[in-house]
């Protein structure tokens, strides 16, 4: 039911988009941008709450911070799309046990952040402004927020940044359009304007940003952590970074899904922070 809804609503923008293609666009673009999860739940409130919380400005709206001190370097945790600060809860209990300072973010329009719309290029500026603001010198990001850390880096090769760990990461932009222009069923026409949207917007068309072939100017160290199984992200995207990304080490796991939530791979991470 829910695909028949959602080609339905694809078929609608597509005859929109014979009448108004501008408008049509507008329309996909906000679809790909608004999520519908995120959000706080009670459980997650509970224990943020025990964090310094501080709100960090990027344009017109806020980006909630959260903080845990400790005297060691200080760890930047970055979230995922329709998640929020509290999907690190485990790690961040681990990493107080070995007195880290630990700071947790909430991407726009997620969270207690600001902004009714997310996108991965807004993410990385406010990740840039976070990272800055705090020193940070590791930055552990899951799904399309470990993509947006490469943004960030790649643009300011940030200087205090030494290590990078990419959880489940997408490698490009353009995949994942494909698969939302896929599941939509767009047509060929409204996709080209919907790139000229992005060409307008961004000074690039879709298909730039390839986050694994930024990745080959970093000289940050990195660890990349991707499930064989992962039904959301790939696991050839793992493969894109092995190839570009030359500092860094592949971790594969093996029934996992996209989450990555175990010991293993926290295991994982606190072994690679440590070095």
């Amino acid at each position: 039911m829910k695909i028949v809804l959602v080609k339905l609503i694809g078929f609608f923008i597509n005859t929109i988009a014979l009448i108004s293609p501008r408008y049509a666009v507008k329309i996909a673009i906000k679809l790909f941008s608004t999520p519908l999860k995120g959000k706080h739940i009670p459980e997650g409130k509970d224990f943020l709450n025990t964090a310094f919380q501080e709100e960090v400005v990027y344009k017109d709206f806020s980006i909630m911070t959260y903080r845990w001190l400790g005297k060691k370097d200080t760890i930047l945790l970055v979230h995922g799309w329709e998640s929020n600060a509290f999907r690190w809860k485990d790690l961040i209990e681990k990493l107080k046990q070995k007195s880290y300072n630990i700071v947790a973010i909430d991407a726009p329009a997620h969270g207690k952040s600001g902004g009714k719309y997310f996108n991965t290029l807004d993410y990385s500026e406010c990740i840039h402004l976070v990272a800055k603001k705090f020193k940070v010198k590791t930055i552990i990001g899951h799904s399309v927020g470990g993509m947006a850390t490469i943004f960030f880096q790649y643009k300011y090769q940030f200087p205090h940044l030494e290590r990078i760990v990419l959880l489940g990461a997408p490698s490009n932009f353009k995949d994942i359009f494909e698969r939302y222009v896929n599941m939509m069923g767009y047509h060929n026409i409204l996709v080209k304007h919907i790139d000229e949207f992005f060409l307008k917007k961004h000074g690039h068309r879709s298909a730039y940003f390839e986050a694994s072939k930024f990745s080959k100017d970093i000289t940050s160290k990195g660890l990349i952590i991707h499930d064989d199984k992962d039904n959301i992200i790939p696991y050839k995207d793992a493969l894109d970074y092995q190839v570009s990304y030359t500092n860094a080490k592949l971790i594969t796991t093996n029934n996992l899904d996209h989450s990555l939530k175990s010991e293993n791979v926290d295991n994982h991470i606190l072994e690679f922070i440590s070095n």
